[in-house]
């Protein structure tokens, strides 16, 4: 995908794919990572999704990635922050109080910068992705978090009703692209309502993956 794609759907403010709430699976399956109080979360490609105003009150800490210096500025004004920013080889670090966000390629991102995460939550990144990057995707998380467990949530739909973003992923290929890692789970699943971007008939599911 072409960064320069969401540069625009965020300077045009084309973001219907953000979300006035919480994810509902995120609120009914997050618990299933079985992570500690206090725990590290990274959020790939976050946006300024209020899933992370929901992790933050909590109590976990947050670290995103996050392409869009205008998402990421206005996550920190809607959560009240004023951050600090310096420069982490080609990214930008954002940070104040238990959330940080790394500003730029999530490909730049290295497992050094990124430190120990406890777990992953993918609502946005994974699906955002063509098939042709998804699986350098997948490598790239599994190594940047030396496996932490995920929780992955992703739309399953007839393609070719739809061009995509968001795309579908559906069970054979996220067995495909974790299954050599992980023990897949499917937790749950919902119809969405009125279909994907009310064009055609859509399911979202939401998969933990666990350690091996």
């Amino acid at each position: 995908m072409d960064p320069d794609f969401w540069q625009e759907k965020w300077q045009k403010r084309e973001i219907a794919f953000h979300q006035a709430a919480a994810n509902p699976l995120l609120v009914s399956c997050f618990d299933q990572l079985a992570i500690a109080p206090e725990a590290r979360v990274f959020l790939p490609l976050c946006g300024k999704s209020v899933d992370s105003h929901w992790l933050l009150a909590r109590g976990y800490r947050v670290v995103g990635a996050e392409l869009s210096e205008v998402a990421v500025t206005e996550l920190f004004a809607e959560l009240g922050l004023t951050p600090t920013v310096s420069t982490v080889g080609k990214l930008q670090h954002y940070s104040a109080d238990k959330l940080e966000v790394f500003v730029g390629d999530i490909f730049d991102l290295s497992q050094v910068s990124l430190g120990p995460v406890a777990a992953i939550y993918d609502r946005a990144a994974l699906v955002a992705l063509p098939d042709s990057m998804r699986k350098r995707y997948a490598e790239h998380l599994v190594t940047i978090s030396q496996g932490a467990p995920q929780l992955v949530i992703c739309f399953e739909y007839d393609q070719a009703m739809l061009a995509g973003p968001p795309f579908s992923v559906d069970s054979a290929e996220i067995d495909t692209l974790y299954s050599a890692v992980y023990h897949l789970n499917c937790l749950a699943e919902l119809e969405v309502p009125g279909g994907l971007k009310k064009k055609c008939q859509a399911t979202e599911r939401a998969w933990l993956l666990s350690k091996q």
